[in-house]
C-alpha cells in the first residue's frame, strides 16, 4: 500500500484538521471528532445534518455551508459515525424549528442516526430523517435492506438546504427532500479498486480487462464482473438500467457524472459527452450537469452516473444560492 499519510491511526483526524485550515471562514469543528457544523448559526431556519464514514470526499464536510448542510458527521474510513457523536452534531445546530438529519442507505448508519434522534428527542429537540437510496443496481446488499444511497444524496442535500434556507418547517424541508430522493436515481462501475488504509489492501481484484459492474461507494465489489467496455458501450448499459427504473420521457434532468476519486477529468467528460447525446435522442432535455468528483471511495478509478427528474419547484432550489467548500452556485 502507497499513499500519502502518515499513521493510519490517524488520518481521519489530519483530513479533518486539513479541511478547517483550508476554509476557516465557512466551517468549525466542535469537541467531538469528526464533527463539522457552518461557522454561523442561523437560528430562523431548520438544521439539515448527514454524515458516513469518511473517504468520500468532498463528501461530507465539503458540503457544510449556506444552501446545504449546517453539520456533518464523519466516521473512520467506510464506516458509520457512532451515535453519540451523531447526537453532539444534532445538539450543535438544533433550531426551534428542528433538526432533519439525511443518511444514506446503509445499515449501521441508519441505527446510529436512529439513535441519536432519540437521544435528542429526549432533550426536546425535534427531529426528522430522510434516508436515501437512489442506487438502481441493487435491491438489497451486504451493507442495506433496501438500495444503497449513493451519489444522488449530493443532489437531496442541496435540494433539502436550499428549501430550509427559506424558512421552510421540519415538515416542509422533510417533504421536498423525500421528492428529491424519489426523482434521483444513480448506477455505477470502476475498473480498479480502493485500499482503506486501515486494511492495506484492496477492497477486489480485477484482471486488466475486467470491470467492477454495479459498485457502491465503500470500495465493495459489484454485483458482477464484465470484461472491459469502451466508454460509449458502459455509458449505454448504465443508462438503460437507470431509465428503466424511473419514467424520465419528456422530463427536464440534471445530471452528475460522479467520479469515485481516480478518475481523471478527461475520461469523466468523455463520459459526460455520450451521456448528453444518449439522452437528448430520447427527449430528455437536460437542465443542468455536474461533473467532478463529488462522493469518492478513496482513490477508486470508476464513475457513477446520476440523473435526477425535475419539476419547477426543484429547479428553483436546484439553482438556489450556494457557497460550501466543494458546490458553490
Amino acid at each position: 500500500m502507497k499513499k500519502f499519510i502518515n499513521a493510519v491511526g490517524d488520518v481521519e483526524k489530519e483530513m479533518i484538521q486539513g479541511i478547517l485550515k483550508v476554509y476557516p471562514d465557512k466551517i468549525k469543528a466542535i469537541d467531538c471528532d469528526g464533527v463539522l457544523i457552518r461557522k454561523e448559526k442561523n437560528e430562523n431556519k431548520v438544521a439539515v445534518i448527514s454524515g458516513g464514514g469518511s473517504g468520500h470526499e468532498p463528501s461530507f464536510g465539503g458540503y457544510v455551508g449556506k444552501g446545504m448542510l449546517d453539520a456533518v458527521i464523519a466516521g473512520a474510513v467506510y464506516t458509520s459515525p457512532s451515535a453519540d457523536h451523531i447526537y453532539e452534531a444534532i445538539k450543535s445546530v438544533a433550531t426551534p424549528k428542528g433538526v432533519l438529519m439525511i443518511p444514506m442507505n446503509y445499515t449501521g448508519d441508519i441505527m446510529n442516526f436512529e439513535m441519536a434522534a432519540e437521544m435528542a428527542e429526549m432533550e426536546g429537540i425535534k427531529t426528522e430523517m430522510v434516508v436515501t437510496n437512489d442506487d438502481v443496481a441493487v435491491d438489497n446488499s451486504l451493507y442495506t435492506v433496501g438500495r444503497r444511497g449513493v451519489a444522488g444524496t449530493v443532489f437531496v442535500h442541496k435540494i433539502a438546504g436550499a428549501m430550509a434556507e427559506t424558512g421552510a418547517s421540519l415538515e416542509e424541508v422533510k417533504a421536498v427532500a423525500e421528492k428529491a430522493n424519489a426523482n434521483v436515481r444513480t448506477m455505477g462501475v470502476a475498473i480498479n479498486p480502493s485500499t482503506i488504509p486501515a486494511a492495506g489492501k484492496p477492497g477486489f481484484e480485477l484482471l486488466d480487462d475486467e470491470m467492477e459492474v454495479g459498485i457502491g461507494i465503500h470500495g465493495e465489489p459489484g454485483v458482477r464482473k464484465e470484461k472491459l467496455k469502451s466508454a460509449n458501450e458502459i455509458v449505454d448499459m448504465l443508462l438503460e438500467k437507470i431509465l428503466s427504473d424511473l419514467d424520465f420521457s419528456g422530463s427536464d434532468v440534471a445530471i452528475m457524472v460522479n467520479g469515485s476519486g481516480g478518475t481523471p477529468l478527461m475520461e469523466l467528460y468523455i463520459i459526460n459527452n455520450h451521456v448528453h447525446d444518449v439522452l437528448l435522442s430520447k427527449g430528455i432535455t437536460i437542465y443542468k450537469t455536474f461533473v467532478g468528483n463529488y462522493m469518492t471511495s478513496i482513490e477508486q478509478e470508476g464513475f457513477s452516473l446520476t440523473l435526477f427528474k425535475l419539476d419547477e419547484q426543484l429547479k428553483n432550489l436546484l439553482d438556489a444560492p450556494t457557497d460550501t467548500p466543494a458546490m458553490k452556485v
